[in-house]
């Protein structure tokens, strides 16, 4: 189970009534396979499409709880869609950082401002652990790949370089629906093209056990705990592709780092409420 922030901003609805004036006109169309289909070969994201993708090893910041702290000293920022202002991603990017935009594509959130346009059908069980928020059927590509593009057009219209799909394992959870792996493979690759047809680069959140089947199709990845439960080896086909794999651990020490170095890895240790407060692996020792 994916954990996120426990907190959000106040005034998520006008700021996204504010921003709906900003989507771009005329974004490019993107089809929307018909439920149980699988992406076709015409759909692969091509390899050297001219998407900014995090290097291996940069430095990153991930908050999504309090008020946004620009003066953090990291390469790349992973921030909310609603919550963060454009002025915000505006400032960042004059300081030479890069933005990642961060939505759920796998979950209904009741405090989001398009929460009454997801149809009560696709909304399941409630997720373990956050009362605010229900599965989604994501057999229902026609219905919920629309709300999403959507939500990718504000990510490009505030400037972000690229988005944060999380909860994209839902096959693997009691999500109320039977979903399968086909099912879910089928909607993280429409997932990622939306965000490339867009012109944003697109990272794959946890889903480890997909990942052979995936890694063509994000940018990178962003995991959560993968030493907790030993899981950063299956991070490899990343790896071994030239792909950043952005990293947090919520308990203990750095004791990790040198885990994470070894495998090129951007880790940090964060508080499990995903605020401005972090610690990042420091730089191998001068030889």
């Amino acid at each position: 189970m994916p954990l996120r922030a426990l907190w959000w901003g106040v005034g998520t609805g006008l700021l996204a009534l504010t921003l709906a004036a900003c989507a771009p006109a005329g974004a490019p169309a993107v089809g929307f396979p018909a439920a149980g289909t699988a992406a076709s070969p015409a759909e692969r994201p091509v390899a050297d499409a001219p998407y900014w993708r995090p290097a291996p090893a940069a430095s990153w910041q991930w908050q999504l709880s309090g008020t946004l702290d620009l003066a953090v000293d990291a390469e790349i920022f992973d921030v909310d869609y609603e919550t963060t202002s454009p002025a915000e991603v505006a400032a960042l990017k004059q300081q030479g950082r890069h933005t990642v935009c961060y939505l759920s594509v796998g979950s209904w959130e009741d405090f989001r401002s398009d929460a009454g346009g997801f149809p009560v059908s696709t909304r399941g069980a409630v997720m373990d652990g956050w009362p605010d928020e229900r599965w989604l059927d994501i057999r229902r590509r026609d219905v919920l790949l629309p709300i999403m593009a959507a939500r990718m057009d504000i990510c490009a219209a505030k400037g972000f370089d690229a988005v944060e799909p999380d909860n994209v394992d839902g096959y693997l959870n009691e999500t109320g629906f039977p979903l399968t792996a086909a099912d879910q493979l089928a909607y993280n690759r429409a997932v990622a093209e939306l965000a490339h047809a867009r012109g944003l680069s697109v990272g794959l959140k946890n889903d480890v056990d997909q990942i052979p089947e995936l890694v063509d199709h994000f940018d990178f990845a962003v995991n959560e705990e993968c030493v907790r439960y030993d899981e950063c080896d299956l991070y490899q086909p990343f790896t071994q592709a030239g792909k950043a794999v952005l990293h947090v651990e919520y308990d203990g020490a750095l004791d990790f780092c040198a885990e994470s170095r070894q495998r090129g890895f951007s880790s940090l240790l964060k508080p499990l409420d995903l605020s401005s407060t972090r610690q990042a692996c420091p730089d191998a020792p001068a030889q």
